[in-house]
């Protein structure tokens, strides 16, 4: 799938933080759309990508300047009090174009200088590695949160084909604890997965989120229905997936390697 590249020169970055992410005081994407293009984002049914006259994972806008604008708008926020901001609610901030365009980095470059309170960064990207040295520097005021929604790559390739492998992310999580970056597995939305999965990654994180297409795409699962999703489940035969009470299978599972305060369900998940 091809995707065409656009500059931006946005006036704010800062959002407030709103209903999924009210644990927050602001998002901040540093790109809008995502090459990714995962077929479960909840993302493609907002008008971000709705309003626009494309499918989902063909357009990426790069925001120019970003970091002189975060600078001046981080200034301002934190004399308002505290600020805590989850990077990235709508774009993969570290998806192939990070390599190029450093805009992340350059966005992190900032916050190291000047800190939030508290900095989440949400990606499936082994790219994150490449700022190990800055995400250091935030020491416990970040938190790396590494999507790995299944164990079995042959339901990666179908459900997210587009997306780094499972292996990869894997091994991002362990440089990334073994650079001592504070780091959580997030399973989502949780995707068929095998018994052996909990184990992956218990050697790597004592830090899980599970979350699903219920409780995490912000409607109630409303969103992901209307992408179709469960006609993907239908054609695999696992329709025992696709469910609201589907995400016990890995949470039971989880529960037999990890202490049961390790294990964070949705919203809990991913606030500060």
């Amino acid at each position: 799938m091809r995707t065409e590249f656009f500059y931006k020169y946005p006036k704010t970055l800062l959002n407030k933080g709103t209903g999924f992410l009210t644990d927050y005081s602001h998002s901040l994407n540093p790109y809008t759309g995502c090459s990714f293009g995962c077929s479960y984002c909840y993302v493609r049914q907002m008008p971000v990508s709705l309003f626009r006259k494309a499918d989902w994972g063909t357009w990426v806008d790069i925001k120019k300047e970003a970091a002189g604008i975060l600078s001046k708008e981080l200034r301002r926020a934190k004399a308002k009090g505290k600020v805590t901001i989850f990077m990235s609610s709508s774009t993969d901030p570290y998806q192939p174009v990070e390599h190029k365009e450093k805009v992340t980095r350059a966005l992190l470059e900032v916050m190291a200088e000047d800190p939030p309170d508290f900095l989440f960064v949400q990606t499936r990207s082994p790219l994150v590695v490449r700022d190990i040295d800055i995400l250091l520097l935030l020491k416990d005021k970040v938190r790396v949160s590494m999507t790995v929604e299944t164990d079995r790559e042959d339901i990666r390739k179908i459900f997210t084909p587009g997306a780094p492998p499972i292996g990869a992310r894997l091994k991002t999580l362990q440089l990334l604890a073994e650079a001592g970056v504070p780091t959580q597995a997030t399973i989502a939305p949780v995707l068929p997965s095998s018994e052996a999965f909990p184990g992956l990654l218990k050697s790597r994180v004592d830090r899980v989120c599970v979350d699903d297409y219920f409780m995490g795409d912000g409607s109630g699962g409303t969103r992901t229905r209307n992408l179709g999703i469960f006609s993907l489940y239908e054609q695999l035969g696992l329709e025992e997936w696709y469910n609201p009470a589907a995400y016990r299978i890995v949470y039971d599972r989880l529960l037999s390697l990890f202490p049961e305060d390790q294990i964070y369900l949705s919203q809990q998940g991913f606030a500060p």
